[in-house]
């Protein structure tokens, strides 16, 4: 079998958001988002099967033509994996996504099961992504915990820290202890206008959220300061995660010896140097270490074939308790975010979602929406 093309699919026309969008991490001064437009790679091999992936940007994709579709741990070695200089930094996580969904075509199975499946369903968190008031976001939860979800992660990104405790307390003291609640600084994002944590008051909020019974931290400092991350790890009982931007599976190595996280967050796509073999790879070293992995999966447009990809690698491997599920209606939703897809993935009414089970992917595009270009 060989590759004949690769094509980019863009989508015809945007979805529109019911209202503009403002991510916490790009608060207070980032543009609102008022649309989401959709592209995915299509790679065609010459006995009719074809494989889709997220599009990641890679600068020359027509190179796959001719190559063997087959030889994934080549692609992913060759491009992606960052052992070597040279190798890494291609943004070629969607062709990579694209080519196990050929394999597990080929095979007629879900790559899953071809992986060694572990199990068929994930619980999900659903992760939140503005600020908004107290009382907004204690009504917010309270209804995603009526939905069944069990896990919920809220954002923290204003201008007071203390303010953000103030939201955290509220929940909690609404929630009780029914609801796992997860805390995402975005300490490790660029945002114009904010004013960044110190160590100090890093730590000083990590054991104020600690005290309130949180999950886990996400990114109370940049992913830099390896040695400000352990420390906190060190200090307080719950865990301390992060990761989501590493380039590539390697730069994850330090962070595991030296316990600046407690839980890895490495995404599928974005970056575009993980792919599905990398998540699989860092699962397997944050084991070694005793650690948990609960990847970060990428809110917007490029939610649906990450989510896909994210299930499938995290059914194989025995440490991870969840994955993240963008979630915060009416922006972020199946149908504003998975409207490409002729079968969205939903969460079902216990708070997980089962592992499509389709051959590759277990993903069927409604192509009509798109043009190649």
């Amino acid at each position: 079998m060989r590759i004949t093309n690769v094509e980019v699919l863009r989508s015809k026309a945007p979805v529109r958001l019911p209202e503009p969008w403002r991510p916490a991490w790009t608060e207070p001064d980032g543009q609102a988002v008022q649309e989401f437009f959709f592209s995915f790679y299509r790679v065609t091999t010459d006995e009719g099967i074809v494989g889709y992936g997220p599009h990641s940007g890679h600068p020359r994709p027509e190179a796959l033509i001719g190559t063997d579709p087959m030889l994934v741990g080549a692609f992913w070695e060759t491009y992606m994996g960052g052992r070597r200089a040279g190798n890494a930094g291609h943004n070629a996580s969607g062709l990579e996504i694209a080519l196990w969904d050929i394999v597990g075509k080929t095979a007629g199975l879900p790559i899953y099961q071809l992986l060694g499946a572990q199990r068929k369903r994930i619980m999900v968190y659903a992760a939140t992504s503005r600020l908004l008031s107290v009382d907004e976001t204690v009504t917010q939860v309270q209804a995603l915990a009526e939905q069944g979800f069990r896990a919920v992660k809220l954002r923290l990104h204003r201008r007071n820290p203390w303010d953000d405790l103030a939201v955290v307390e509220a929940v909690r003291a609404a929630v009780g202890n029914d609801l796992l609640i997860l805390v995402d600084a975005n300490q490790n994002n660029a945002s114009d206008g904010y004013s960044f944590w110190s160590r100090k008051t890093a730590l000083e909020m990590a054991q104020e959220l600690d005290a309130l019974g949180v999950y886990y931290l996400e990114e109370p400092l940049p992913r830099t300061d390896i040695e400000g991350l352990a420390d906190i790890a060190s200090t307080v009982d719950m865990y301390i995660a992060g990761g989501e931007h590493t380039p590539t599976v390697f730069d994850l190595r330090e962070h595991l010896a030296r316990g600046a996280y407690d839980i890895v967050q490495p995404d599928v796509s974005l970056g575009g140097n993980m792919g599905l073999t990398g998540v699989r790879v860092a699962a397997s070293w944050a084991d070694l270490f005793g650690r948990l992995i609960i990847p970060h999966v990428m809110s917007g447009p490029g939610h649906l074939m990450s989510l896909a990809a994210t299930l499938h690698a995290m059914a194989t491997v025995p440490n991870c308790p969840m994955i993240e599920y963008a979630y915060d209606p009416p922006l972020l939703t199946p149908e504003t975010m998975q409207a490409v897809a002729q079968e969205p993935i939903l969460v079902e009414e216990d708070g997980c979602v089962p592992v499509p089970t389709g051959p590759g992917l277990g993903i069927e595009l409604d192509e009509e929406q798109f043009i190649v270009g």
